[in-house]
């Protein structure tokens, strides 16, 4: 059956079907409709999962044995397949048709893809996910749903936004739902949680514009470490609050970590990327900073920007701001 994106937490909240398909050009609602889904299998006794990337040259022979090896403990068990084309081939809409026969409440298969054409959509592996499971086709936020979605968001993350202060974040994010709500993180942090109005919004895009936290992440991506450090010199200069610069150096890491762990399990960085949402005018600083690591680096500076948020938080005595410079070093060399 097909179901809408608003649908899909009263769904979770009844019994889970044993396929889905997620489809959508928006990464940040693709990705959260994945979190959601798979957040209910874990309540639901799901521990263990397997993914698979069908990029060029994809063997769908693992496909096939993933839905016959039995766990040793009998776990429950998540298979996920992310479809970059959206068009699996010959050969792989029939292995997803023969897993989709498969799935029960023992073993559940998560596909995801951009958004599917007509053909795609009448296809007969994409009809017998939607016969047997959910398929959840996630449509781009109109600008006329914009500031809605945006206040929606606002509110979930404690905020309690005017409407000036909604019309502003969306005019500045020009429908860019990954703009959206960085710039409502970044507000989160800034404020902390309750009332938010247009001049709040400015004042805090006013603070953080000489010196933003993500020209430093950009410049520790591209090598650049004397800049790197400059601006982190700058935001400290101006008051800047070293969780906003610990937030934005994790969330890139994450991005980084989940990137190469793809590439060492054989996927493209290129298809990883537009999966991860990396916007296309950052793509060359992402492969740039990765060609300068291996496979590992990026999860030891995950647990340095750990200790970095528990200092800059005060739950430890350490210096923050000398834990951040040791993380922008790392990024931007070798």
């Amino acid at each position: 059956m097909k179901i809408n994106g608003n649908q899909l937490s009263v769904h979770l909240q009844k019994k889970l079907a044993p396929c889905y398909l997620v489809t959508g050009d928006e990464h940040l609602l693709v990705d959260e409709a994945l979190d959601a889904i798979r957040a209910a299998a874990r309540e639901q006794g799901f521990s263990s999962r397997e993914l698979h990337v069908a990029t060029a040259g994809f063997d769908w022979s693992q496909l096939r044995n993933s839905s016959s090896n039995l766990s040793l403990f009998a776990e429950k068990r998540i298979i996920e397949l992310r479809l970059p084309t959206g068009k699996p081939g010959r050969i792989g809409s029939q292995a997803i048709v023969d897993f989709v026969e498969n799935t029960d409440t023992e073993l559940m298969l998560i596909i995801s893809s951009p958004k599917l054409d007509r053909s795609a959509q009448s296809s007969k592996w994409a009809k017998s996910v939607d016969k047997k499971g959910v398929s959840l086709p996630l449509w781009p936020i109109g600008p006329r749903e914009l500031p809605g979605w945006i206040a929606d968001r606002m509110r979930r993350a404690g905020l309690q936004p005017d409407r000036g202060a909604v019309t502003l974040i969306a005019d500045r994010v020009e429908g860019n739902l990954l703009a959206a709500d960085q710039e409502i993180e970044k507000l989160r942090l800034i404020l902390g949680e309750g009332k938010v109005t247009a001049d709040d919004v400015g004042t805090a895009v006013a603070n953080s514009s000489r010196y933003d936290v993500f020209k430093l992440v950009d410049a520790a991506l591209t090598g650049d470490a004397k800049r790197a450090l400059k601006i982190l010199s700058g935001l400290r200069a101006e008051g800047i609050e070293p969780v906003i610069v610990v937030w934005a150096l994790t969330r890139e890491l994450r991005t980084l970590a989940n990137l190469t762990d793809a590439i060492s399990r054989g996927a493209d960085l290129a298809s990883g990327m537009q999966k991860t949402g990396v916007w296309s005018n950052r793509q060359a600083l992402v492969r740039s900073c990765i060609g300068r690591h291996q496979h590992g680096d990026f999860h030891r500076l995950l647990k340095a920007a750990n200790r970095a948020d528990q200092a800059a938080k005060g739950q430890s005595s350490a210096d923050p701001w000398q834990l951040s410079t040791n993380i922008v070093l790392g990024i931007s060399t070798r």
